[in-house]
């Protein structure tokens, strides 16, 4: 059985990704025909003629209006996915359509529904306000990764990671020295885990950013929407500066870090990953600097990821790895991904 949950929305793209042209993407193993038609919505479609499998996205195919027209035997089809057009007759098959994958553009990203049309709801697509809201600037990137997509859920739901792999960018000896704690709310699908660290050394992810030195309060709050939605809630302050009473934080600095782990095939990733603050909105500056760190960390943990994901395949049948208090995020996690890829193969998806 795959272990890629089916009957779930991901992320197939940034909304800035799709224009009024063709762009592919595969997503859980399908490869997805995308463009913005003149209206401006985004449609998704088997990237597939119907005819000779040809992929649409390959040219000569094109866009006529909001048409595509298949570059090998010229089969033409409505942003539907409905065949409106056969070269040589006039009769349009029953049978000539493509693929018409449910699509909602939110929170800048263009999300999929993979699996079952009938039982897409779009209620259930999980926000990220932050990316696309006034007094947020958000800088943004996707990295391809040559991993499962559960190690990915892995690294970003254990960050002790940081003290060592991304030393001198985000790490510091604190986030690995410091416990965690962890909660899952089973009928809400969410897995969060909190690290607070009250006296923490500034890495230069955060002292160049917010201007902050020496030691800080550092809060790392996760919050995990099984399959594709993370989020890092971080919150950076001065020594013994706490929240008021009624949730105001008017003197600390809040980032929210958002990753969509969308499976590209059983084996392969698209990272999206994106970086938004409160702070500094019209400093460009700011902005290239932590587009180009936060760059730089994705980097990191995508090249022990590959790493990762070879010694997996070549490892022997019945290994068994050691688990540990910081892996209670993560072990749940695997437990929910595990329970929905059951339900969407039981659903016949």
């Amino acid at each position: 059985m795959s272990v890629i949950p089916r009957d779930q929305w991901y992320v197939a793209a940034y909304g800035r990704e799709i224009g009024h042209e063709l762009f592919s993407r595969t997503v859980c193993g399908e490869s997805i025909l995308f463009w913005r038609t003149r209206a401006g919505t985004v449609t998704a479609l088997s990237d597939r003629c119907v005819h000779r499998r040809f992929p649409l996205s390959e040219p000569p195919s094109r866009l006529v209006g909001d048409q595509v027209v298949c570059g090998y035997h010229g089969f033409t089809y409505g942003a539907d996915g409905g065949c409106v057009a056969v070269p040589g007759q006039t009769r349009v098959p029953r049978t000539a359509r493509l693929k018409s994958y449910p699509v909602v553009e939110q929170d800048s990203f263009v999300w999929v529904w993979i699996g079952d049309p009938a039982r897409a709801d779009a209620a259930r697509i999980p926000r990220a306000p932050w990316l696309a809201a006034p007094g947020w600037t958000t800088v943004s990137g996707m990295e391809p990764l040559k991993a499962r997509f559960g190690l990915l859920v892995d690294n970003l739901l254990d960050l002790s990671h940081e003290t060592y792999l991304h030393g001198g960018y985000i790490g510091t000896p604190e986030v690995a020295a410091t416990p965690i704690t962890t909660e899952v709310d089973e009928e809400a699908g969410i897995v969060y885990v909190s690290r607070h660290m009250d006296d923490a050394e500034c890495p230069p992810f955060y002292a160049k950013s917010t201007g902050l030195t020496g030691r800080i309060m550092r809060w790392q709050d996760i919050e995990y929407t099984p399959p594709c939605l993370y989020k890092l809630h971080s919150r950076i302050a001065p020594p013994g500066v706490l929240p008021n009473a009624d949730g105001t934080d008017p003197d600390a600095f809040h980032v929210e870090v958002v990753y969509a782990i969308t499976p590209e095939t059983e084996h392969t990733t698209h990272d999206f990953w994106a970086v938004a603050r409160d702070f500094a909105l019209d400093d460009q500056g700011v902005s290239d600097f932590l587009a180009e760190n936060n760059r730089t960390v994705v980097l990191q943990d995508v090249a022990a990821l590959n790493v990762l994901e070879q010694v997996i395949a070549a490892e022997p049948e019945g290994y068994q790895e050691l688990s540990i208090n910081i892996d209670t995020g993560g072990l749940a996690a695997r437990r929910m991904l595990a329970g929905l890829a059951r339900r969407g193969a039981g659903s016949g998806a």
